[in-house]
């Protein structure tokens, strides 16, 4: 029997293609999480030579990478032609002239899952809240970790279960599909990363609520960044007026204040890729400490 909450990765690609021009002025969520992801790095010890922004969308947080690491090279990759395209548009071709940070910036159109990239090229991969998006996170990481150097950071954000844990309630009784993502606990996220060989997994949450004066606001936010239903149960395209009537009547119930709630559970981790622990010709490495 299929899982109904698998997600459709074609469908996925399509909603952020058509996005990519309204992204920016929606994505009010993604880019405050973008901003205390670059906090955290004032607390890490590390002078990258090259940088992967794995799951770009727009380059929310190219600005703040080149200018954190004035000597690193960053790639920017994302699924979606269109998201590449606005990275792209971000630094026009005539300002790497000018400007020696445009000629530090790479921009690949990729997947999280299958990287076009050689293995250990990078110092520190960083993915804002791409990995909800992702099927199988644990092959993501597994990828992400090829890309690694030794001793280098992997970083990223992802919602957890209580992610629109409103609008999963109002859609419950609605019809017999699926319309929120299943989305991965921490603990589960810790666990996959020490099964890819991470070391030092450092894992903690916090929830965000945005508020909304209906439901039909947030649905259309979610729209305008590409967060469609992409799960393989969702409703087909005649579903139409009566659901969302439907989810938007059962949504009232939690209205206070005059204004309607949207939970994010926002997850954050990072782990390391551990040195080698042979010389290249195979011997054993011993690692001697002073006392």
């Amino acid at each position: 029997m299929s899982d109904p909450l698998r997600l459709d990765k074609r469908r996925i690609r399509q909603s952020f293609e058509r996005a990519a021009a309204t992204y920016d002025a929606a994505a009010v969520l993604q880019g405050e999480v973008c901003r205390r992801m670059l906090s955290r790095l004032d607390y890490i010890k590390l002078d990258p030579a090259a940088v992967l922004d794995a799951g770009s969308g727009t380059g929310n947080a190219v600005a703040g990478m080149l200018a954190r690491y004035p000597r690193a090279r960053l790639v920017a990759l994302d699924f979606a032609h269109a998201m590449v395209r606005r990275v792209r548009a971000r630094r026009p071709w005539w300002r790497s002239l000018l400007d020696p940070r445009g000629a530090r910036l790479g921009v690949v159109c990729g997947d999280i899952e299958s990287l076009p990239l050689a293995g250990g090229s990078f110092d520190l991969v960083w993915s804002n809240l791409t990995l909800q998006w992702i099927g199988e996170p644990q092959r993501a990481f597994a990828e992400l970790h090829r890309a690694l150097r030794p001793g280098g950071l992997l970083m990223f954000s992802s919602f957890g279960p209580d992610t629109l844990k409103e609008l999963r309630a109002a859609s419950r009784d609605a019809d017999r599909h699926t319309h929120v993502h299943r989305f991965i606990d921490m603990h589960d996220l810790g666990d996959m990363l020490v099964a890819c060989g991470y070391t030092d997994p450092v894992m903690d949450m916090e929830t965000m609520t945005l508020t909304y004066a209906g439901a039909r606001e947030l649905m259309r936010d979610l729209k305008t960044i590409g967060a469609r239903n992409a799960t393989t149960g969702r409703p087909g395209a005649l579903s139409g007026k009566s659901l969302l009537e439907r989810v938007t009547r059962n949504y009232e119930q939690f209205r206070r204040d005059g204004k309607l709630p949207a939970t994010f559970e926002v997850v954050y981790g990072h782990a390391w890729k551990p040195a080698p622990r042979t010389s290249p010709t195979g011997r054993p490495v011993i690692e001697i400490k002073p006392r």
